[in-house]
């Protein structure tokens, strides 16, 4: 993909645009007198708003004085350029929103920390005007093994990598504006109680906001309140770029009511991520499936999401690698299309509403023109538990698709509706139908259904 001409597809997004509009407000002058007091004004150290010249020599300084005094910096409105910033163990800057910018120049990183134990950012806008970096540095704000981190009403524009790169950090990123990376917006690995909050990521070329282990364990990040649009796969791929929110080996996270859109692969990926909560969320024109919890994950509660446009709906899979224990309740799923952005390795194919595999309740959903199937339980032998009960499926290929291929385990289809559909419910040998209608005129009983009481028209 070409870098320009995908930021070029946010034109309306651009620094004067709605992502800056809508968090650049600038503070009341209460508000500036209170966030300020008791700090150090840069000017007072040497560093100056508006200078021509790099300020990284006196902006390094100034960070290393005021980390020894334990007291924040204030940068007064302006523009300053510097490079190769190394924060001390506590660094607390604060700027005026919109108006403070501190612009990298280039020749290697702009903010690194390590083994902090404090580093707060209030008000800042951080350009990285599309400069290189160097290949050590994971994004323009680099933070590792940073004990407190605070990102509250900032911007983080035009990275050359990711915008917000934080490896074993605990704190939260808030109110800010994060966009045009060339890859992730916000990558949290190994995080201890990270909260993503209320941000705004938009245009970003390879993902949005990821929180990731290098080992499957308790992580516990909150991932709510967000707004995240146009999110490109310019590596490529079958779904590990293009994804809005991506969560993989971090368990107990939760990701609730953040609204996503135009998300070249998933508005929302769990990849064996147990106990995730995935609820209340919008999730508007996905490439391919719109919310995805898959390989070895145990407990998925999926509830009260909107899904409009998407390849799949929702689907909870991968019995086969232990993926396994799920709520699916109370979700809209509509407008789905039979295709994606590759060429699907099965012969089952996209244009699917719901799709789950192993002891997983899906109750009380909505599902509304699925070109395929409305639901599909099972693939093949990967089938075990699942009860299908008291949804809505209209206007679908098929209503529910169910396996009965040997091994398959214990399903339930009941007290379901289902409307305006080439047949209700259909037993499948893999990708092939091996019954007619099972909650019409089909009397084929296997050991291993129970369909009844759907109401087919």
């Amino acid at each position: 993909m070409d870098r320009r001409k995908f930021l070029a597809t946010g034109a309306g997004l651009a620094l004067g645009g709605l992502a800056t509009r809508a968090m650049a407000s600038p503070l009341s002058d209460m508000a500036v007198k209170a966030a300020i007091r008791g700090s150090i004004n840069a000017e007072e150290l040497g560093v100056r708003p508006g200078a021509v010249d790099d300020q990284s020599r006196n902006f390094q300084k100034m960070l290393d004085a005021a980390g020894e005094r334990g007291a924040p910096v204030f940068l007064p409105p302006g523009d300053y350029v510097v490079s190769n910033i190394r924060f001390p163990r506590e660094t607390r800057l604060i700027g005026v929103p919109g108006t403070t910018r501190i612009v990298y120049g280039g020749g290697g990183f702009l903010f690194a920390a390590e083994d902090a134990s404090t580093v707060d950012f209030t008000g800042l806008s951080i350009d990285g005007a599309n400069r290189p970096l160097d290949e050590q540095a994971q994004a323009l704000v680099d933070m590792r093994r940073v004990a407190s981190f605070t990102m509250d009403r900032c911007e983080v524009t035009d990275s050359a990598r990711s915008a917000i790169a934080l490896e074993r950090v605990s704190g939260s990123v808030e109110r800010s504006t994060i966009t045009g990376a060339a890859d992730y917006a916000l990558y949290s690995v190994e995080a201890g109680r990270m909260r993503i909050v209320s941000n705004v990521v938009a245009d970003c070329a390879d993902g949005g906001i990821l929180v990731h282990r290098w080992e499957a364990a308790t992580d516990g990040s909150i991932v709510t309140n967000n707004h995240i649009e146009r999110i490109g796969a310019r590596s490529g791929g079958t779904g590990q770029y293009g994804n809005g929110i991506n969560v993989f080996r971090a368990d107990n996270v939760i990701v609730a009511n953040n609204h996503v859109a135009d998300c070249a692969f998933s508005a929302i990926r769990a990849n064996s991520a147990s106990n995730v909560h995935i609820t209340g969320n919008q999730c508007l024109r996905s490439g391919e499936t719109a919310v995805y919890s898959e390989f070895s994950f145990e407990g998925a509660v999926i509830s009260s999401n909107i899904v409009d446009g998407a390849a799949v709906g929702i689907s909870i899979a991968n019995s086969n690698e232990g993926g396994r224990m799920a709520v699916c309740n109370g979700n809209i799923v509509r407008n789905l299309v039979d295709e994606a952005p590759y060429e699907a390795f099965e012969a089952v194919g996209f244009g699917i509403g719901i799709s789950v595999e192993a002891d997983a309740a899906v109750t009380g959903n909505v599902i509304e023109k699925a070109p395929r199937y409305g639901m599909m339980l099972g693939w093949g032998p990967f089938l075990r538990n699942v009860a299908a009960t008291g949804n809505v499926i209209r206007m679908a290929g098929e209503g529910i698709a169910v396996s009965v291929v040997e091994g398959a385990g214990s399903a339930i289809v009941a007290d379901n509706i289902i409307e305006a559909v080439g047949r209700g419910v259909v037993g499948y040998r893999w990708a092939d139908p091996a019954t007619g209608d099972l909650a019409g005129d089909d009397e084929t009983r296997f050991a291993h259904l129970r369909v009844e009481r759907n109401l087919v028209s």
